[in-house]
């Protein structure tokens, strides 16, 4: 991975900024959201014991039946087509566990209205006025004011219209006989009737008799009734926070009394949009309570908040808003004294500042952050490029110099290793480079220079040992000394041999340095090359490959030639006797390269890129009798590939049958690829 890509990296470690105001955004939220159901509750607790000081009318107990308000004029005709929108709050008759049926109650300015949907599938039919209507499937209605009770067979025979008889003692003021109508099928029967309002009922009690299953044929479930009071309504409203809307339920959810209403329009403030709900919603709200289908209009609310209340513990509960984008408050406290709980007071508050304030944070929090983000990483980006590039320089600059030997000279204008001045860890190590390439160049120049330096310190010992043994054979010697005379001219031929390798080896570094270039078309140069090694590689064949158009060079062709010379002398001493050579000439841009291929043994891969520097061999140790080699070829061929500005490599063949060794020359003054 790239230096770049690396600190781009290091620049992700700025989300922590965001990530840490966002958790701070929440955290405020949280105390934001805590604060106002805190002053809500305090608020509906304040009320709750207003109402009971006061004396609010409550019922004395609230597990009665509920009179919802008829919403359009019901026609009592013992069908349920006009309790349609009061059917979602019906009334269970008998048991909680195995009701027997549903039960609805509604008034309106004259009539109490009465609904009853028994579940009866085995039917035992008998009239009210039959002596045998207490044993048949009935219901017995009781009706209780504050004259007294009264209760009332309701039973029929056949569908139609019904009159029920009072089971009890007339009471004045209670009608007797009742009319009712009666409409039945194979699920079950219903009943519907009316009643006067003036009659001004306290109670009301239903009770269902299956003839199949036996039971009390009189017993009847008598209970309050309870419905929607405005005089509790102006009680309450005159209690409750201006900004709230407040309910007052029955323990069982039944609504008593409401006053205010929710205020979800927009505000001064403006609303949140839908990009900033779901941002709230998805980042910064907790889970809020659905808000239910009739939270606003409701007769009954069956919700958690209710359920908590109603057994005594007040609680707090968020929910999402009608509106988009706002939240509603609510807040429960139960109504009683001694532990008992009347009533449950409901307090809500449409909220529309908790979301607007934590979107606008939230997004004021985003934009500072993307804007660091961009300058840190726009920074970041600056420097690690930056760094890149003075990285590179200092690559590239330790790569010239070792394809120079390690010496700095000539390399750049100044002579000096790059960035040498700079103050940082870049410098310091730009300045040990230079260092280290300047020790590298002196001792490359000792390198260069010990052939020379040896040929001639050795030219008057070698000379004086020779005159010595010249003189010691004319001398009378026993027949024993003769041999090591031999051996010690045999050692000053070799040693003699050593000197004057070292000797040309300083002169070909001086020709190559004094050549002059021409024109020459390189494929006579090979051509005349590979004819004359053909005569010295035995059994060995030698391939000669050279491109069908001219190949002209501005070149020295005997320093070519010369460097040819050293490539296949080094590579006829490895080839088999049955092996093979290949001389090879292609043109490269700006040049051309000439490459002999030979079979023979891998190069090993630590000594590839040292085999043209000088004492640098391998072959093996000469054996008595031969001149040693001291590895100057390849050396020469490297001075004779930098004369012509180009190089000289070594590798082995991509098939592991032999090596390859090329020349890549570029001209030595001007560079011209004729065709």
């Amino acid at each position: 991975m790239s230096l770049r890509k690396k600190l781009l990296l290091v620049a992700l470690c700025t989300l922590a900024l965001p990530i840490a105001g966002w958790l701070y955004v929440r955290q405020m939220e949280t105390l934001l959201r805590e604060g106002q159901a805190d002053a809500l509750l305090a608020s509906a607790r304040a009320v709750a014991r207003s109402l009971v000081v006061t004396g609010a009318v409550l019922p004395e107990d609230a597990n009665g039946w509920y009179v919802q308000q008829a919403t359009s004029p019901i026609t009592v005709d013992g069908y349920g087509d006009d309790w349609a929108p009061l059917t979602p709050w019906s009334q269970a008759l008998g048991p909680a566990s195995n009701p027997r049926g549903k039960l609805l109650l509604a008034q309106d300015g004259e009539w109490l209205y009465l609904y009853a949907d028994v579940r009866d599938t085995r039917r035992t039919r008998a009239d009210a006025s039959d002596a045998n209507a207490l044993a048949a499937d009935h219901l017995i209605l009781t009706l209780a004011n504050a004259a007294g009770k009264q209760r009332y067979l309701l039973a029929s025979a056949a569908p139609g219209p019904l009159t029920a008889h009072s089971l009890d003692p007339p009471v004045a003021g209670f009608p007797d006989p009742l009319t009712a109508q009666w409409q039945e099928d194979g699920s079950g029967y219903r009943v519907e009737l009316r009643l006067s309002r003036s009659l001004k009922l306290r109670a009301l009690g239903v009770g269902v008799y299956d003839a199949s299953a036996g039971g009390d044929p009189t017993a009847a479930d008598t209970r309050p009734l309870l419905a929607y009071s405005t005089l509790l309504s102006g009680e309450l409203g005159r209690l409750a926070p201006d900004d709230a809307q407040a309910r007052l339920l029955a323990p069982q959810g039944w609504l008593l009394a409401r006053s205010g209403r929710l205020n979800t329009t927009r505000g001064t403030d403006g609303q949140p949009g839908w990009f900033a709900s779901i941002i709230y919603r998805s980042l910064l709200g907790k889970r809020l309570e659905d808000a239910s289908l009739w939270s606003q209009d409701v007769p009954r609310l069956d919700t958690r908040e209710v359920a908590h209340a109603g057994a005594g513990k007040p609680v707090s509960v968020w929910r999402s808003g009608e509106q988009r984008g706002s939240v509603v408050l609510t807040a429960a406290v139960p109504i009683g004294q001694g532990g008992k709980v009347d009533g449950v007071l409901l307090l809500e508050q449409a909220s529309r500042t908790v979301p607007l304030l934590a979107n606008r944070a939230l997004l004021g929090l985003l934009l500072t952050s993307f804007g660091v983000l961009l300058v840190a990483g726009a920074i970041l980006l600056a420097f690690a490029t930056r760094l890149s590039l003075r990285l590179g320089r200092l690559r590239n600059a330790a790569e010239r110099a070792q394809l120079n030997d390690g010496r700095l000279d000539g390399l750049f204008e100044d002579g000096r290793f790059p960035m040498t001045d700079s103050m940082d860890e870049i410098g310091d190590l730009a300045r040990s480079f230079e260092k280290l390439f300047g020790m590298v160049g002196s001792y490359t120049d000792y390198l260069r220079t010990l052939t020379s330096k040896l040929s001639h310190e050795l030219n008057t010992p070698l000379a004086i040992v020779k005159s010595s043994l010249d003189n010691l054979e004319h001398a009378a010697l026993t027949p024993e000394g003769r041999p090591y005379l031999e051996r010690a001219r045999d050692g000053v031929a070799r040693l003699g041999a050593l000197v004057r390798a070292m000797s040309e080896s300083s002169r070909m570094e001086r020709s190559i340095t004094s050549a002059e270039p021409e024109d020459v078309d390189l494929r006579d140069v090979v051509r005349g090359c590979a004819d004359a090694y053909r005569a010295l590689i035995g059994p060995r064949r030698l391939d000669c490959v050279l491109p069908d158009a001219p190949l002209v060079l501005h070149c020295a062709p005997e320093l070519v030639a010369q460097a040819l010379d050293k490539l296949f002398d080094n590579a006829l001493s490895f080839t088999p006797e049955q092996g093979w050579l290949r001389l090879s000439l292609s043109p490269i841009d700006n040049g051309a390269q000439i490459e002999l291929a030979n079979q023979g043994p891998l190069l090993p891969e630590a000594m590839q890129g040292r085999l043209f520097d000088t004492l640098v061999s391998l072959r093996d140790k000469a054996t008595p009798g031969d001149v040693p080699h001291l590895g100057l070829g390849l050396y020469v061929v490297r001075l004779v590939a930098e004369r012509h500005h180009g190089v000289a490599t070594a590798r082995n063949l991509d098939d592991a049958s032999g090596v390859a060794f090329a020349l890549q020359l570029h001209g030595m003054s001007r560079q011209r690829l004729g065709g």
